[in-house]
């Protein structure tokens, strides 16, 4: 019986030593996967940061749940290393530009990450110039600029309070460039609202030469919104409007400016009687060009070319629209004289302001569409349109142009008959020649409103039905060659080749 009972305990001892092994076994089977059961792992991050607009760097942190994890430390990585980079601190660098997403994730084992997508832009490829951002900043670097340089603007409003003077000069293929920021999202503006109307308080007065100033608008000056008396100098994809006197102004002798795919708009003067879109006048020199320029609802002419102390002076004009000048920005009626183009004229009435206009556009404006203004010079009208003027084309038997040629060119809807008194004339292959008669018709649409159209992208001209000739029309083929291109055997009648 004592043999039994020691045998029991023996088992019984056993057992309870076994047992301890039994629950130990039980705990390894928990799902908490830490090795130390006092860890606290991450469950959820966020992550902080602003998009690059600058094309630069943009420091990145996290936020971790809970905020007494034991390893708050996370890995970056980005999904496309070809837009942006970022380093084992989270410093996200721009690559190009574009959207990318960062991600970042947890050291501790979880298995936790977090993601956001950012913004990349800014990055410009190649640029090579000064960089200005500030009101200031583009006044020193226009001072400090010398041939071969490029003054990049940033997109932005920029106010200013007195005229901009550009003084110096470029050369011929080394030009002084003013251009937006390649980058921009917003084009620059020049605002000179704080200005007082005064005909010394021009917006930009550039009487430098070689300059090329592409993408500003230029607003509220004083009196002209640019003024020009430099030589060879480019003014491209501008515009000119609420200035308190002609938008864009050439005069002082200055030659060989060309202005390429300019706007000038809402321009007037508190008289109501001054301001045009765009003039190459007064003292002008020679070979100032105009090409895809648009002028509208400036007080007085779109283009005025009326001379004062130089004579015998050049001026081209080509793919140009000129129209509801006279008129002001709520379209009342001003006080200005509201030509499309005014070709010439001269206080005594002798001076000779020769002009070649091709392809251009004349519609809705107060008075003239293409006018005489006394100009005793020599005008050729190439392929060009003049619709629902005061009268579409007005040279006058008084003070009597030199030479008129007109070809290929149509008018119709004016107010008043034509008139073409000239010491010669030229005048054939025209939309009321050769038994053609033109009329609302032949054209896909007559809406004047069509001008105002955006431009393209790249600024040149909007794609427009506006004077679109109809399949059916039959001043397709109609002109003659006048060293122009054209489809089919022969050119069309107006601005506008058929297609």
């Amino acid at each position: 019986m004592i043999k039994f009972f020691k045998l029991v305990c023996v088992i019984t001892f056993l057992l309870g030593c076994l047992l301890p092994l039994n629950c130990s076994s039980d705990d390894a089977n928990d799902e908490n996967p830490s090795e130390n059961p006092s860890e606290i792992l991450v469950t959820a991050i966020s992550i902080f940061g602003a998009n690059i607009s600058n094309g630069g760097s943009n420091q990145l942190s996290v936020g971790v749940v809970p905020n007494n994890a034991t390893n708050a430390a996370v890995t970056w990585s980005v999904s496309d290393t070809s837009i942006a980079t970022i380093s084992e601190t989270g410093l996200l660098t721009a690559v190009s530009n574009g959207t990318v997403t960062v991600i970042a994730s947890a050291t501790d084992g979880s298995g936790v990450s977090g993601e956001k997508e950012f913004a990349i832009a800014g990055v410009a490829d190649n640029v090579e110039g000064v960089v200005v951002q500030t009101s200031a900043e583009i006044l020193t670097a226009i001072a400090n600029a010398s041939q071969g340089d490029t003054i990049y603007v940033i997109g932005g409003e920029y106010m200013f309070t007195s005229t901009i003077q550009i003084t110096g000069s470029g050369t011929n293929g080394n030009l002084i460039s003013i251009l937006p920021y390649p980058t921009n999202t917003i084009r620059p503006k020049f605002n000179f609202s704080s200005m007082s109307e005064n005909s010394s308080n021009r917006g930009i007065e550039l009487s430098g030469s070689y300059w090329y100033i592409k993408g500003i608008d230029v607003f509220a000056a004083g009196d002209n919104g640019m003024h020009i008396t430099g030589d060879h100098n480019l003014i491209e994809f501008c515009t000119f409007s609420e200035n308190a006197d002609t938008g864009l102004q050439i005069d002082n002798g200055a030659v060989n400016n060309t202005i390429l795919n300019c706007d000038s708009f809402f321009n007037a003067d508190s008289t109501l009687e001054n301001a045009d879109g765009f003039a190459c006048k007064l003292n002008a020199g020679s070979g100032n060009k105009f090409f895809g320029c648009r002028a509208w609802q400036n007080l007085d002419d779109g283009w005025d070319g009326y001379l004062r102390e130089t004579d015998n002076v050049t001026t081209y004009y080509e793919n140009c629209w000129a129209f509801k000048n006279g008129y002001l920005m709520n379209g009342t009626v001003g006080a200005g004289d509201g030509n499309g183009f005014k070709t010439g004229g001269s206080d005594d009435k002798t001076l000779k302001h020769n002009a070649s206009y091709k392809n251009c556009i004349s519609a809705g404006n107060l008075f003239d569409g293409f006018d005489h203004n006394s100009n005793r010079g020599d005008i050729e009208i190439y392929n060009c349109s003049a619709f629902s003027n005061g009268r579409n084309i007005s040279f006058s038997s008084t003070n009597i142009i030199n030479s008129l040629i007109i070809k290929n060119t149509l008018s119709f809807d004016g107010n008043t008959n034509d008139s073409f008194s000239a010491t010669t004339a030229d005048i054939t292959n025209n939309g009321w020649q050769n038994g053609l008669v033109t009329s609302a018709a032949d054209f896909v649409s007559i809406d004047i409103d069509l001008l105002a159209s955006p431009r393209n992208e790249d600024g040149s001209l909007p794609s427009i039905d506006f004077l679109k000739l109809i399949s059916s029309s039959d001043l397709i083929d109609a002109g003659v060659n006048v060293g122009l291109p054209f489809n089919g055997s022969a050119p069309d009648i107006g601005a506008f080749e058929f297609e």
